[in-house]
């Protein structure tokens, strides 16, 4: 059961947080083993009112947040600040509500004696695996403050190279629902008007003009259940990519997709080079390196690449040998990697992958939008100027007629 307390340290200050325990009496007496003077204790349920309750479904923790964080832990490491004060300082500075809690439980659990990582372990939605182990691994070397420094650079680099994906394709989806919008206005709202009149001219109609003049009846007559039906498709389309075998599917067609393949393998290839580089710098052994990675990667394909790797590299195979025979995996990585190996740099050499593979995204990201943009512009135009044409070449023949 969780109590939240007021209390007094020995130094007169006085300090405000909570504490996990089966009991009032036995949460006293853990406060006071502390050394602090009670105030007060209350049951954290009891001290929340329905306006001033967590709700914590509408509140998380972003990506830019953990970046923004792990660079602030590294500064106050690396300025020999105590583990105990650096939770509880940022704690009271992030604006984040979320983020703030765990920390302030994270100095909580310091205070009552819990290693770093343990504290870290307790909020997963917040600390990755990789996360928690990168921390650990730096408790059991003693360079916490190098530790924290090589997270905050990996997931600095991690979050720059995701965010450029992700703004690349931002444009594009505005150009296609501006162009949906657009048509679907023509075809609801402006040909039918122009059809009536089309119609009762008596003049024969072009085929394609036919062909309008129908899609838009259709949309008009049943347009209401067109809509409710791509709204029921996308929520078992959702639904189905949230279970393991859809997950599986959509992994698999992001490595399928011309234009965007190439950019999603190099994103992944990245984020791969750049773990392993991460965690074999700070210690830890190859085989923990590759199952961590395994699950921050991002993609089935790749996860399962990198479970059987790590299972053939259990049973004495290097890992380039591991990773060979797996098609996804280009020639150029396999080399550099077995390189790493016999010279005994494998650490430098996958460093030098992730930054290649980072700027091969970027690189990437910059020829899609280069590429998309024109060719959304282009298909816009045409399809309202096929729209308009249909319509007004027969208008036109009509007031000549007349004329």
């Amino acid at each position: 059961m969780l109590f939240n307390y007021t209390a007094v340290d020995q130094k007169g200050l006085e300090t405000k947080g909570s504490i996990d325990a089966i009991s009032m009496d036995v949460a006293i007496t853990s406060l006071q083993r502390r050394g602090l003077i009670i105030s007060a204790v209350v049951p954290a349920e009891a001290s929340q009112s329905l306006l001033s309750r967590d709700f914590s479904f509408f509140s998380g923790v972003s990506s830019k947040d953990v970046v923004v964080l792990s660079r602030q832990l590294a500064t106050l490491f690396e300025a020999q600040v105590s583990a105990l004060r650096v939770f509880r300082l940022l704690a009271g500075e992030t604006e984040n509500h979320a983020l703030a809690k765990a920390l302030t439980e994270i100095a909580d659990d310091l205070q009552a004696g819990s290693s770093i990582s343990k504290a870290l372990s307790k909020h997963p939605k917040v600390f990755s695996d990789f996360y928690v182990n990168m921390v650990r691994s730096g408790e059991e070397s003693g360079k916490l403050d190098e530790v924290f420094m090589f997270l905050a650079d990996h997931l600095d680099r991690t979050y720059e190279v995701n965010s450029k994906a992700k703004n690349a394709l931002i444009y594009p989806a505005f150009v296609i629902f501006t162009f949906v919008v657009v048509m679907v206005l023509m075809l609801t709202v402006v040909i039918p008007k122009i059809s009536t009149i089309l119609t009762e001219s008596g003049q024969e109609i072009p085929f394609y003009t036919q062909v309008v003049i129908g899609l838009s009846g259709f949309f008009v007559n049943y347009g209401i259940f067109l809509l409710v039906a791509v709204i029921i498709g996308a929520f078992f389309f959702f639904r189905f990519a949230k279970t393991d075998a859809g997950k599986a599917s959509v992994d698999d067609a992001k490595l399928r997709i011309p234009f965007v393949r190439n950019l999603y393998q190099k994103l992944y290839l990245s984020r791969i080079a750049d773990n392993m580089n991460t965690m074999l710098v700070s210690g830890i052994p190859m085989v923990r390196a590759l199952e961590l990675t395994s699950g921050v990667v991002g993609n089935d394909v790749y996860r399962k690449i990198l479970d059987a790797a790590t299972e053939e590299v259990k049973g004495g195979k290097s890992v380039s040998d591991a990773l060979d025979k797996h098609r996804e995996i280009p020639g150029i990585m396999i080399q550099m990697v077995r390189v790493g190996e016999e010279s005994g740099e494998l650490g430098k050499i996958l460093k030098t992958l992730s930054a290649f593979y980072r700027r091969e995204v970027i690189n990437a990201v910059d020829t899609l939008v280069d590429l998309i943009e024109p060719a959304m512009i282009v298909l816009l135009g045409l399809g309202v100027g096929f729209l308009l044409a249909s319509v007004l070449i027969p208008i036109y023949n009509i007031s000549s007629n007349i004329s």
